[in-house]
Order: C-alpha cells, then sequence, then structure tokens
C-alpha cells in the first residue's frame, strides 16, 4: 500500500527519490519522508501529509547525499503525523529503514525489545524491525546483511523494506516478501529502488524483480546480489527490460491523471484486443492462456477473484461466460475466499484479476488454489507483478499505467479480455453460431471508436452533474450485466466525491432501496436495448412513482425512456453483451465532474490508495 523508492550511486539522491515519491503517492499519501546518507551521517527528514509537504520542507534542510531511501504512508499502525511517518532509524542513528506492508508479531516483538531498553517514538511495526535488526547485529555480532536476513526470519507478514546504514555507505538491502519491490540496473554503475518500475524508467530500463523471501544487496563496488532469505544461498539476478513509457506517467494536457485515463480508454480497449482478435477472418487468440483453454471447458467451474472494481469487471465476465460458453462460473471477493474455507479441487480452474497484479487478498486467495491443485490464472495489467509470476498462465490486459487512485481504463480493459476469453470458449466449445461469433467480433472491434463517442458527451454530462453535485446519497440500478456496471457506477461515486452510492440490480429495487426514494434521490439506470428492457422501463416508472429523479442511460435514439427520465445518456448501439465497455463511461464521467464540482482530490482521494498490498 504504501511507496517506497531508493537510490545509490553517483547521481544527488534527494532530487531521484523525491521525483519518485510524487509517482508512488497513489500507492499512499498520508505522510512521507526521506533519509540521506551524508559524511556518514543519516539526515532525516519527514511530514505528514502528501509528498508536497515535505518537499517544502526539506527546501530549507541540507539534501546532499549520494544515498538515500524515501517513503509515502497509507497508515496502518498509528495514525499519520510525522513521529510515524517513514523512514525509521535505529536508536544509534546509524541504520534507517522504509517498509511497506504490515508486521503481524509486531506487538511481541516490540514488548520483547522493550525489556532489552529499546524505547520507541512511533506506533509503528515498521520501528519495531528497525530496532530488531539493530539488536541481532549487536548481540550476534554479524554483519547488516546478516541481521537483516536473521531479522526476517523472525518476522511474521509482508514486507518491502530497504535499509540505508553508515556502516557501508556503498550499499543498499532490501527484502520481500508478498509486498512488490524492483531494482533498478543504471547505466553508471548506480541503483534504484522502488515498489513499482514508475520512479525507474526516467532513468533505465533494465531492472530485476525481487521474488518472495529474497535479499537484494546493491553495492557500489560490488554490484548487485540477490540471496534467499531461508537458507542465504546466493542466485544470479534475472536482468529485465521495461517496455514502460515516461510520457505514460505525466497528465499530458488534462487536469487531472482520472480525466486523462478516461479519455485513453478508447486506445486501451483496442490495445487490449490488437493481435488478440481479427473479425475479417474470424478467430480470436488469447496466447498467453491458449494453452489452458480445454482445460477451462472441462474444468468442473471457473472461480473469479477479485477485489473492488476488478471483482466488477468479473462479475461482467461471469454473465458473458455463462450465457455465452456456457460454463459454470463463480465470482468471490478475494478477501473472503481464502477465509470461508473454500470447497476447491485439482479440477477448478481460479482466475485472479488485479489492475496491479500486487493486491495482497487476491495473491493469498491464489496460493490458497494452488495448494488445492487448481489451476490459477492471472489477468492484470503490470508487467512482472507477483500475480503474472506466481500463476501457470494469464493475459495482460496492456492498458498502460493508471496513476488515478479510482480504476477507470483498468475495468474496461479487464471486461476485455474476459470478453476475449468469453467469446474463445465459446466459439471452441460450439455453445455460439459462427455468424453470432463473427458479429460479435465486429462489434467488438468498433467499441473503441463508440467510446470516442460517448466522450463527445462530455459537456451533456458535466451539465447533469451540475445538477447532483450537492446529492447525499444516490441508486444505480442495472439488469443482466449492465447490473455489475450498476456497482462500478456507485463505487466511482462514492470513491472520489464522497457521496453514499449503492448499485442494486434494478428488480432487487422493491425488495428494500425503494424506501430510500423521494424528490431529492437521484436514480441512475442503466436502460440500453437488450433482453431486459421492458423490464427496466418497468423499474423506472416505480421510481417516478415515488417522484425520484431518473438519469438513464440508453441506446442512441431511445424516445421511451427519454419521455420517462429526467436526463438521459445516449450511447451507441451495440451487442447487449458489450454495453458494460460503453455504459461505464458516462458514469466515470459522472463521478469525476461532481467531485470536481465538490473539491475533492481526484487523483488522490482520502483514506484510499493504488495499490492494496496489505490484507
Amino acid at each position: 500500500m504504501c511507496g517506497i523508492v531508493a537510490y545509490i550511486g553517483k547521481k544527488e539522491a534527494y532530487p531521484i527519490i523525491i521525483k519518485g515519491l510524487k509517482r508512488l503517492e497513489y500507492r499512499g499519501y498520508d505522510s512521507a519522508g526521506v533519509a540521506l546518507l551524508n559524511k556518514g551521517e543519516i539526515n532525516l527528514y519527514k511530514r505528514q501529509g502528501k509528498v508536497s509537504n515535505l518537499e517544502e520542507f526539506a527546501q530549507s534542510q541540507d539534501l546532499d547525499g549520494f544515498a538515500g531511501i524515501g517513503h509515502t504512508r497509507w497508515a496502518t499502525h498509528g495514525p499519520p503525523n510525522d513521529i510515524n511517518a517513514h523512514p525509521h532509524m535505529s536508536t544509534s542513528g546509524h541504520i534507517a529503514l522504509i517498509h511497506n506492508g504490515i508486521i503481524e508479531n509486531y506487538n511481541s516483538l516490540r514488548e520483547e525489545l522493550k525489556s532489552r531498553g529499546y524505547v520507541f517514538k512511533s506506533q509503528t511495526d515498521t520501528e519495531v524491525l528497525v530496532h530488531l535488526i539493530d539488536d541481532i547485529q549487536k548481540q550476534e555480532q554479524v554483519d547488516l546483511v546478516e541481521a537483516v536476513r536473521l531479522a526476517l526470519l523472525s518476522v511474521i507478514g509482508a514486507y518491502a523494506i530497504v535499509v540505508l546504514s553508515t556502516e557501508n555507505p556503498n550499499q543498499l538491502i532490501a527484502a520481500r516478501k508478498s509486498s512488490p519491490l524492483v531494482v533498478g540496473i543504471g547505466k553508471d554503475n548506480d541503483f534504484f529502488l522502488a515498489s513499482d518500475a514508475t520512479p525507474i524508467i526516467e532513468y533505465t530500463n533494465q531492472v530485476v524483480y525481487l521474488e518472495d523471501e529474497e535479499i537484494a544487496i546493491v553495492d557500489l563496488n560490488e554490484g548487485l546480489k540477490i540471496i534467499n532469505i531461508g537458507h542465504n544461498l546466493e542466485k544470479t539476478p534475472y536482468v529485465q527490460a521495461l517496455e514502460l513509457q515516461l510520457e505514460a506517467l505525466e497528465k499530458g494536457g488534462y487536469e487531472h491523471f482520472m480525466l486523462k485515463e478516461i479519455h485513453e480508454q478508447p486506445r486501451s480497449i483496442r490495445d487490449c484486443f490488437r493481435g488478440r482478435l481479427n473479425a475479417t477472418e474470424g478467430w480470436v487468440s488469447l496466447g498467453g492462456v491458449k494453452d489452458y483453454e480445454q482445460k477451462m471447458i472441462q474444468a468442473q467451474r471457473i472461480v473469479m477473484i477479485a477485489c473492488g472494481t476488478s471483482w466488477h469487471a468479473c462479475l461482467v465476465g461471469e454473465y458473458l461466460m455463462e450465457d455465452l460458453a456456457r460454463i459454470n462460473v463463480e465470482v468471490e471477493y478475494a478477501s473472503e475466499f481464502r477465509y470461508r474455507n473454500p470447497i476447491i479441487g485439482e479440477n477448478d480452474v481460479v482466475i485472479a484479476v488485479s489492475q496491479s497484479g500486487e493486491t495482497a487478498d487476491t495473491l493469498a486467495a491464489l496460493e490458497l488454489a494452488k495448494s488445492k491443485g487448481a489451476t490459477i490464472l492471472g489477468i492484470c495489467n503490470v508487467v512482472g507483478s507477483s500475480i503474472s509470476r506466481i500463476t501457470d498462465a494469464g493475459s495482460y490486459t496492456h492498458a498502460g499505467p493508471e496513476i488515478g487512485v479510482a480504476s477507470t481504463k483498468a475495468f474496461t480493459a479487464q471486461v476485455t479480455v474476459l470478453t476475449l476469453l468469453a467469446l474463445s470458449l465459446a466459439h471452441k466449445k460450439g455453445t455460439i453460431s459462427e455468424t453470432k461469433f463473427r458479429t460479435m467480433l465486429s462489434e467488438l472491434e468498433a467499441i473503441p471508436e463508440k467510446v470516442k463517442r460517448v466522450l463527445e458527451r462530455n459537456d451533456d454530462i458535466e451539465a447533469i452533474a451540475a445538477i447532483y453535485k450537492d446529492a447525499t446519497n444516490a441508486l444505480y440500478l442495472g439488469r443482466g450485466s449492465s447490473f455489475p456496471v450498476a456497482l462500478e457506477g456507485a463505487l466511482k461515486l462514492k470513491e472520489i466525491s464522497y457521496i453514499h452510492a449503492e448499485g442494486y440490480p434494478a428488480a432487487e429495487m422493491k425488495h428494500g432501496p425503494i424506501a430510500l426514494i423521494d424528490e431529492e434521490m437521484p436514480v441512475f439506470v442503466i436502460a440500453t436495448k437488450g433482453t431486459s428492457y421492458e423490464k427496466v422501463v418497468s423499474n423506472i416508472q416505480e421510481v417516478k412513482a415515488r417522484k425520484g429523479k431518473i438519469i438513464a442511460i440508453v441506446t442512441e435514439g431511445d424516445e421511451d425512456v427519454k419521455a420517462m427520465a429526467d436526463h438521459v445518456i445516449e450511447i451507441p448501439d451495440t451487442d447487449e453483451h458489450l454495453v458494460p465497455l460503453l455504459a461505464t463511461v458516462p458514469l466515470q464521467l459522472l463521478s469525476y465532474h461532481i467531485a470536481v464540482m465538490r473539491g475533492c482530490n481526484v487523483d488522490q482521494p482520502r483514506n484510499l490508495a493504488k495499490s492494496v498490498t496489505v490484507e
């Protein structure tokens, strides 16, 4: 959840670290800090709030140093304040440490260290680790690398850490377990470490992704060394080339990353299916999972696991796979799946869906499924992520970096991949006619241009947003594969505008939520043409009978709903299976404009972080 970045080399460390923290701020923005090694001393600066607060404070400080570590925090243990901010220092001042994750047994370790005379300044679990390393080094008379290794053997939980020490100014020590960490190898014999590649790409495209329970030692004299925490065995680093482009990390003239990413969807959807379908020749090919398609067709069931927006994408995938491929699909919250002792076996296929590929609950659920003998597949956006490495196979969405905390283009990219998978399985299984198959491929190829047409309605959508920006509650309704769109629309409004909103199957409105409807309640309805159209029209009439305000997403040219609704947003006609790819876009724009009008921080909503790497 937190973001960590570090540098050691011939350049000044601070400018690299502070720029890296800004790029990682989507991972947490409760506080930020930096520790710089200069002339045998560690200078520590940290501040509550965003990275800009740290930057302003640090302007008057000594920022020299060719080695340093930085951190942006999403608070777990202890409230956001200057003291709980990372980095944390040993009592002697010789060791500084940053940490992403949770040390579950921190309390027992803390009590043991207190009995040995250690004094704790913060309420964090991280400070325990830096004191533990210091204590082991003193007690066991070992070097710092060995002290870190032995300390981590005593730790229960998840971590990605980087350690800076006056003992060896030419060295940084890093380690990971269940939290991501990447090492960048610079052209000038320098090194970069970060939670993901975004702070690194400006300086090098040569990276090593640490695996679980590995320690990386970067040394200006000896280079990069990787050892296993448990066995202390050295392994040869596997160097990969990053494909990330620097311009993808900039706003590109948009006021917010979220708005940019909403408008990137025509490209991201096209990139998602580029080379994977050909409507003219009539084929679909998802190379990453091609060898497992028969396994999926013959599986007792497919279980999809995800969290948040990705869970909503899975719900769309469930409708598509069951309807088109006639395969039994279940969708599970990853956080619930692993704790309810699920019945799963070797005849099941488990598909994990995650934008970052690092979601802690999803990774833990995958580990459980793997231990039961299930085939595990992944759909994620970040190349080299933990999910892509743990799974048997998978597909990347190719959506490009998503910096805005509220996910937008990741959702439509995930739905696109799941649509391709459903079509491929249906075609191979023979549950879809050749005519229908080719028609849907043509419709899918046309989606990017149709999304562009939806985006052209931005001004109309903004005008609707202005009417409802002061609402205190909102209801979202949909049927079939549009029900997950209603859930996603409600989530977006909650996340960035802080308006309470709920998504429901339209037919379920009568079973409770209808009690909330009055003349102040905006009700957003996905009412496009399809098999449930007449039923949704009836639900709209039920809302209007209670004086609710209807904002309807309708198929272009629909005059019937227009006559009943207070506002309509038209989307191009398409196959009803593909409606989620279009209907979600105006709901994203509505949430965005409402949040901006309410003065909310769109890209960094309160209490949230992008990559949830703690359970």
